[in-house]
C-alpha cells in the first residue's frame, strides 16, 4: 500500500465518511457542517448537521440526506430539515447510521462510554415506510456499522467490547444470531467499511491506526497515523481508495481546545480490494 497522503487539513473533528456522487462526504464535528471533498482536495460545505459531537450521515434510496443526533433528521432538497423518525422511546442520543440496499436504516446509540449496570447501547431499525423498532441491545458503545452486499449481515463496531459484532438480517430487517465477527484485543474499533474480499477496515482513535481484518480476527494490514483515526471508507472511481479521517483526540475535557486547534485531516491511500456493501 502507498504511504498515506493528506488531501484536506485544518479541520476540527471528522467522522462518518461516505463516498457519494463522486466525492467523499463527512460529518465535520465542531462546525455543524457536512463537507464534501474530491480527490483533488477541493472541498465545500454541502449541508449542516445537528451540532455537537457524535452525529453521522447517510442517504435514503431517493438521495435525501439523513443525519443522526438527538433524533433522525431528513434534509429536503430545498435545504430544510424535518424529523424523519421518532426514536425518543429507544434512546436519547444517536450515533452511527447505515442504510442498506433495501432502504432500511439502522441507527445506533444509547451509550457513549463505559456504563454501570452493563452495556446499554441499542440498534434501531427505521423501515422505508417509517416504522421504528429496536432490533439490538446490550451493546458496549456501538459505533461504525456496515451491511454486506447481500443485505444479510450487519456488522457493528462495538468499541468498548474490543471487537466487531455481527447479526443476521431477516427479510423484514429484524436482527438475530448475534455473534463475534472479529475480536480486536486492545483496539476499540470506531468507523468501519467493507471490501469486496469480505474484510473490514476499522479505525481506532486511541491506537492511531486503521486496520484491515478478516472474519475470525486475522489482521491483514495496519496503517499507522500520527493522530487518532476516527473512521475509514473505501471510495474513489474504482472503489480502491481508502479514505481515513483523523484528528488529535485529547478527551472530552479538552474538546473545545482541540476543535480550535484544527488538527483534523482527510488522508488517502491505495487499497488492495475495492469497496463493497453499505455504506
Amino acid at each position: 500500500m502507498s504511504e498515506p497522503r493528506v488531501i484536506l487539513s485544518g479541520l476540527a473533528y471528522v467522522e462518518s465518511p461516505r463516498w457519494h456522487d463522486g466525492r467523499l462526504w463527512f460529518a465535520h464535528w465542531g462546525t455543524d457542517e457536512v463537507v464534501a471533498v474530491g480527490l483533488d482536495g477541493k472541498s465545500e460545505v454541502v449541508a449542516h448537521g445537528p451540532g455537537g459531537l457524535g452525529w453521522s450521515i447517510d442517504w435514503l434510496a431517493d438521495g435525501r440526506l439523513l443525519t443522526t443526533g438527538p433524533g433522525l433528521l431528513l434534509h429536503e432538497p430545498d435545504g430544510s430539515e424535518v424529523p424523519h423518525a421518532d426514536l425518543t422511546d429507544l434512546a436519547g442520543d444517536w450515533n452511527e447510521i447505515v442504510v442498506d440496499g433495501r432502504g432500511n436504516a439502522y441507527v445506533n446509540g444509547g451509550m457513549f462510554g463505559p456504563a454501570e449496570g452493563g452495556p446499554s447501547g441499542v440498534v434501531a431499525l427505521v423501515t422505508p415506510n417509517g416504522s421504528v423498532r429496536r432490533v439490538g441491545d446490550g451493546l458496549a458503545f456501538p459505533n461504525g456499522m456496515a451491511v454486506t452486499p447481500d443485505n444479510r449481515t450487519l456488522i457493528v463496531a462495538e468499541s468498548w467490547a474490543e471487537g466487531l459484532t455481527a447479526y443476521d438480517i431477516a427479510g423484514d430487517g429484524t436482527l438475530s444470531s448475534r455473534r463475534v465477527w472479529a475480536a480486536t484485543p486492545g483496539d476499540h474499533p470506531d468507523g468501519i467499511c467493507l471490501d469486496a474480499d469480505g474484510a473490514v477496515w476499522y479505525a481506532d482513535v486511541g491506537k492511531r491506526h486503521c486496520v484491515r481484518v478478516r472474519e475470525g480476527g486475522e489482521v491483514l494490514a495496519t496503517i499507522a497515523l500520527d493522530r487518532g483515526a476516527f473512521a475509514c471508507m473505501l471510495g474513489g472511481p474504482d472503489g480502491r481508495t481508502l479514505f481515513m479521517l483523523a484528528a488529535d483526540w485529547r478527551g472530552f475535557e479538552q474538546v473545545e481546545e482541540a476543535i480550535a486547534d484544527r488538527t483534523g485531516q482527510v488522508l488517502v491511500t491505495d487499497a488492495t480490494a475495492p469497496h463493497a456493501g453499505w455504506p
